[in-house]
């Protein structure tokens, strides 16, 4: 976002340019000054007036662009104020609460609800065996873990198989959402007692898995975690919580964090560090900037609009109201939690969605160039599609919060943002070129602009470290801080780059293709990342 905010400045530099005057006849005789017959120089008037006119235009539609884009830059630098604002009263406030919460309450609290963790995997051999032995690792009165292996075509089933020495059992396939996909199979643990069910079925997408897991699942919370994902031990008490203490109400929460370089020993972290590559660095700051403060605050005042796809818990029933995910959707995780949105404000149901600010959930982010744009591109698609899916949506007073505030933010600062960032980028060699630009002016806004950029990154660190205090060295933090200024030079240029590719996309329908998201898997103190066991 902050790009938008540097092209705004750079074009809030344009002045007016230097148009030349026109020739000047001598009034009153048939030559002008210099000799020229009379009609010749009416002729070069007429020439001089025109490209007047021309040289005006551009001038003109110059300073409206700019003072478009520096109005964008403005409202989109207020309103990540506001939601810093937001998010860090809620860390302070969360942070307050601390030495009287006890995890012990919500274990023994009678209306702490069962949950079925439902887990999606294709082609996950790297880190399917740590991220399952991280779901059974963790502290939770009643709960189920339903690995739906959609089609993998490496080792994924095989690793569980000799983990869990797996044995087929066949059950009857529910149908209370409708599935694409065929069940092939389902196989539990031969000593009875270790709550996993594997289900091996044909391919069909993400989306179709998890509601094949939702048919299967007993229990009336579900959680929808990656198989790339592991999860802390407290992490279903911390997220179940809310759901425990308003019951009623909450039909969703959800959180994650990046755990790439992370010390995993037996599916669980024990170490946090920042990353090896700059790449993921970059993303760790991202993740806290947009998850920590961005959706802390959107939770804050009633209008969050996506629980990651990575760690989400929902309410079950709700789940088999509105049909479950929708495969057709390639952004189905933020599609779900809009279509949750919609149809209980059209039921006029009184409903929470919520966003818990303790990073409970660890994932793992995309560690090469290739694999983050193709993920950057079908999140730009899936925000295009769903914003066009649920257009009505927008601007609507019916919808509330959602419909007034929600929505059109995404609309003009998520959608749109590369849109302006690289039409903004593209009109700064024109402005050079035609002279409609002050150079010194413009570089010194630009400078100010990376500076703010910079200090919302320094105080999305701040908040995290005062309230979790995840990182353990001073070096750490010295490289997030690094990160933070990094991420400003090239990676939010590319990002839009890649935003654009998307909204390309979605506009010519493509055929929407998943890609293939490599995994290195866990790391484990004393050797590389590689998702073997240690």
């Amino acid at each position: 976002m902050s790009a938008a905010a540097a092209v705004a400045d750079l074009l809030a530099g344009l002045g007016a340019l230097d148009v030349p005057g026109v020739l000047d006849g001598a009034a009153g005789t048939g030559w002008s000054a210099g000799g020229t017959p009379a009609g010749a120089a009416r002729a070069g008037q007429s020439a001089g007036g025109v490209l007047e006119v021309i040289r005006e235009g551009v001038r003109w539609t110059l300073m409206l662009i700019s003072a478009l884009v520096l109005v964008y830059s403005v409202a989109i630098n207020t309103s990540y104020l506001l939601l810093i604002f937001l998010a860090t009263w809620d860390a302070v406030h969360n942070h307050r609460r601390l030495p009287f919460f006890s995890q012990e309450d919500v274990y023994a609290n009678p209306l702490t609800p069962p949950v079925s963790v439902i887990m999606p995997a294709y082609n996950e051999e790297a880190g399917i065996a740590e991220a399952v032995r991280s779901m059974l690792s963790m502290r939770y009165p009643t709960f189920e873990v339903i690995v739906v292996d959609d089609g993998s075509k490496d080792g994924t089933f095989e690793r569980l198989r000799e983990e869990h020495n797996l044995v087929e059992l066949p059950r009857v396939v529910p149908d209370d959402i409708p599935m694409r996909g065929t069940v092939l199979s389902t196989h539990v643990p031969a000593n009875g007692s270790t709550p996993l069910l594997v289900i091996r079925k044909t391919n069909s997408g993400r989306a179709d898995a998890l509601n094949v897991g939702i048919n299967f699942a007993r229990h009336p919370l579900v959680c929808m975690v990656d198989a790339d994902s592991l999860l802390d031990p407290s992490a279903l008490l911390l997220v179940a919580k809310p759901f425990a203490d308003d019951p009623l109400n909450v039909v969703a929460t959800g959180g994650v964090r990046i755990v790439n370089d992370c010390d995993v020993v037996g599916g669980r972290v024990t170490r946090v560090r920042m990353p090896r590559r700059w790449l993921v660095r970059i993303q760790v700051m991202e993740y806290l900037r947009a998850f920590l403060l961005g959706r802390t605050g959107w939770s804050r005042i009633g209008g969050l609009l996506i629980i990651s796809g990575a760690f989400g818990l929902f309410r079950r029933e709700v789940l088999v109201e509105v049909g479950g995910l929708d495969p057709d959707s390639i952004g189905e995780d933020a599609e779900l939690v809009t279509r949750l949105h919609r149809y209980l404000r059209e039921c006029r149901r009184a409903y929470r969605i919520v966003f818990v600010s303790e990073p409970v959930s660890w994932t793992e982010a995309p560690s090469s160039t290739a694999v983050l744009a193709r993920q950057r591109r079908r999140w730009s698609r899936g925000l295009a599609e769903l914003l066009w899916k649920h257009r009505s949506m927008i601007a609507n007073p019916r919808y509330g919060r959602i419909g007034v505030l929600t929505l059109p933010y995404f609309v003009l600062f998520e959608l749109l943002a590369p849109v302006v960032n690289l039409g903004g980028v593209a009109l700064v060699p024109i402005a050079l070129w035609a002279g409609a630009i002050n150079v010194d002016f413009a570089l010194a806004l630009l400078l100010a602009s990376y500076g703010y950029a910079v200090l919302v990154g320094f105080v999305a660190l701040a908040v995290e470290e005062y309230a979790f205090r995840r990182y353990s060295s001073w070096r750490d933090l010295g490289v997030a801080a690094a990160a933070s200024i990094a991420e400003n030079f090239g990676y939010r240029q590319f990002n839009a780059w890649w935003g654009l590719q998307g909204i390309f996309a979605a506009l010519r329908r493509t055929k929407q293709v998943w890609g293939v998201m490599t995994r290195e898997g866990f790391s484990t103190p004393g050797r590389p990342a590689g998702g073997k066991k240690g």
